[in-house]
């Protein structure tokens, strides 16, 4: 059944059918018959990182954040009033539509503080979603956006610009800490991310987090989507929930209740005094790289589709 399930999508793709969305698999494994013989043993990475633009389908997101892919994404403009993307090369501006309207109003937030003129966009996603050739395990669905944490005075960069000029780090004693370059513009801008109810998570390194907890004096529920993680003192990574009225979108687990802020505070100790290693951890396991088989059915179809 599910051979004929995947036939029957492939032949909507390629006759250019393309009113509504292929359906949910019935299964989240392909089997490697059911496969396209190009796609068989090809690092799914490859495959993806070969498209240059987006399906013609209705906008979906398939799979899960760290395995899946986007059907009909759509290219945040290069540069507009508020924003402009970076690093153009990547060809990572893709998005499913509502990441997209999402970074806009985001960027029209950003305008409103002090000395910024909107904000400078990260990666969101490849044109069809699914493994990035480098960089991210996440951003797959193109409902992930990494937002530069620069402060956006200028939105005149020419495309060499965007290419050299260097992300700006926020923290100090290896992410304890902000540094002297934080600011409460950028406290702002994360809190109306996470205010935003499209958010699902936001990833941010642990002194930052436990800088906004600390300056907090009004509402504080949004500080629960803010959570720490390694590397994100150059830009902060705004998680978004799967799409309404969806089917075959993993949604994001929510986060523990509270406003993490003690999480946060132990992050900060285990990077001031690190706990010895445990010797009695198993070794990490190598990382394997995805196939298609790793991905939901649908993703052959957004492949194969014009």
């Amino acid at each position: 059944m599910g051979r004929i399930v995947l036939t029957g999508i492939l032949l909507i793709g390629l006759a250019g059918c393309l009113q509504s969305a292929p359906k949910p698999p019935t299964t989240g494994i392909l089997s490697s018959q059911s496969l396209p013989a190009a796609m068989q043993g090809v690092h799914a990475k490859k495959l993806f990182g070969e498209q240059d633009r987006g399906s013609e389908h209705a906008p979906a997101a398939y799979g899960s954040y760290a395995r899946g892919c986007l059907a009909g994404g759509v290219a945040l403009p290069e540069t507009g009033p508020t924003w402009q993307a970076m690093r153009l090369s990547r060809n990572r501006n893709w998005g499913h539509p509502q990441t997209i309207d999402f970074v806009q109003d985001l960027s029209r937030a950003a305008a409103q503080q002090p000395g910024w003129n909107g904000l400078y966009v990260g990666d969101i996603s490849q044109p069809r979603g699914g493994p990035m050739t480098s960089g991210h395990a996440s951003h797959q669905l193109g409902l992930d956006a990494d937002i530069w944490l620069n402060r956006a005075d200028r939105l005149n960069l020419s495309r060499a610009e965007r290419e050299g000029l260097s992300a700006i780090s926020m923290q100090r004693a290896n992410g304890a800490y902000t540094n002297d370059k934080w600011s409460r513009s950028h406290h702002e801008i994360v809190k109306a991310a996470a205010k935003d109810p499209r958010t699902a998570r936001i990833f941010i390194f642990a002194g930052a987090k436990a800088q906004m907890c600390r300056d907090e004096t009004g509402d504080r529920a949004w500080l629960n989507k803010v959570r720490p993680w390694w590397g994100h003192h150059y830009h902060f990574h705004v998680r978004l929930n799967c799409p309404d009225n969806t089917s075959g979108c993993v949604p994001q687990e929510p986060p523990p209740p509270g406003d993490g802020c003690a999480e946060a505070e132990e992050w900060v100790r285990n990077i001031l005094n690190p706990p010895p290693p445990d010797p009695k951890a198993p070794p990490p396991k190598p990382k394997r790289e995805l196939t298609m088989q790793d991905l939901p059915q649908q993703c052959v179809a957004v492949l194969q589709a014009n």
